[in-house]
């Protein structure tokens, strides 16, 4: 369900990280690389109203009633500034253009710091806390050295694998495009998942086709690594702000015990010239994940919000 007028494209790249940097956002969704990863799989649309540009989209982790409902990202400013008046128009005008649609408006994965900026413009909405999709950010040279009792186990783990298998850590390239599903189709059908979670698994696959492809183009930082040659695991991140990278896919054969922490390791020692964090993206409400999460340690938490005009 496309709400706006344009698509995420390739060729729309330069507008949009016009206004994705424009101001320090912070959180993994809004970023070029995320929103190009995903476009198909959420329905991502954009248009510019007013001053600021609009981006709606679907989540597949809320539903009411069994439906699927979409959403609009916070406004975004191409000059880093934001105008209360000109924003609660913007906000009104996108609204419209919702219910045109016949769809319910909401603002969702705002940050916590534009909270109090969305809500001097528009003080009628009603606000509330949207924890599975907080993002966990982690120091990155916290990362590549595992230092300490907190992360013993994960140490343990790495020199295992370091010790057992000979490996090789490589920049993945769209030139091995076909390697790389050749892994994801495998890491799939190794799965057991009920039916649903393994549709998400293959609309997943048919998304990660198209990246490996368009590695150079978008701008992704990706890596592998290879066991007898072959693709065993796979990290693929993009640059989110100045200082960050959002890891957006981390996979590994989990038939080798450490290469979950290995692939980790090594793409956040290939990444660490150009980011001092790692914005390893939200939880989604899973139990497990949100455990393996904190486990590594974030040295912060970036909650975020979800808006909605009181009824």
């Amino acid at each position: 369900m496309y709400i706006f007028d344009h698509r995420i494209t390739l060729e729309d790249r330069e507008i949009l990280e016009q206004y994705l940097g424009g101001f320090d956002y912070k959180t993994s969704g809004l970023s070029y690389s995320a929103l190009y990863m995903w476009r198909d799989i959420n329905c991502f649309s954009w248009e510019i109203i007013g001053d600021y540009m609009c981006v709606s989209g679907i989540s597949h982790l809320e539903l009411e009633d069994g439906i699927i409902l979409p959403f609009m990202f916070p406004p975004l400013t191409a000059t880093g500034e934001y105008d209360p008046a000109s924003l609660r128009e913007t906000i009104y005008a996108a609204r419209e253009r919702f219910e045109k649609a016949g769809q319910p408006f909401s603002l969702r994965l705002v940050p916590f710091h534009m909270r109090e900026i969305i809500a001097e413009a528009v003080p009628e909405l009603r606000w509330e806390d949207d924890r599975p999709n907080y993002d966990y950010i982690y120091l990155t040279q916290d990362l590549i050295e595992l230092k300490g009792r907190d992360f013993h186990k994960k140490k343990n783990h790495l020199n295992y694998f370091k010790k057992t298998y000979s490996y090789e850590y490589v920049e993945l390239t769209s030139s091995m495009a076909d390697e790389a599903m050749e892994f994801i189709a495998e890491f799939n059908r190794r799965k057991d998942v009920a039916p649903h979670e393994m549709e998400m698994l293959r609309m997943e696959e048919r998304a990660m086709a198209d990246v490996f492809r368009s590695i150079e183009k978008v701008g992704y930082s990706a890596g592998a690594i290879l066991i007898d040659g072959k693709i065993e695991a796979v990290a693929i991140g993009g640059k989110l702000g100045k200082n960050t990278i959002t890891e957006h896919v981390e996979k590994a054969n989990i038939n080798y015990r450490g290469l979950y922490q290995a692939i980790n390791n090594e793409f956040c020692r290939n990444v660490a010239s150009k980011a001092k964090y790692i914005n390893r993206e939200e939880d989604m409400g899973i139990p497990n994940l949100r455990k393996a999460k904190l486990s590594y340690r974030p040295c912060k938490l970036l909650e975020k919000y979800i808006a909605s005009f009181r009824k």
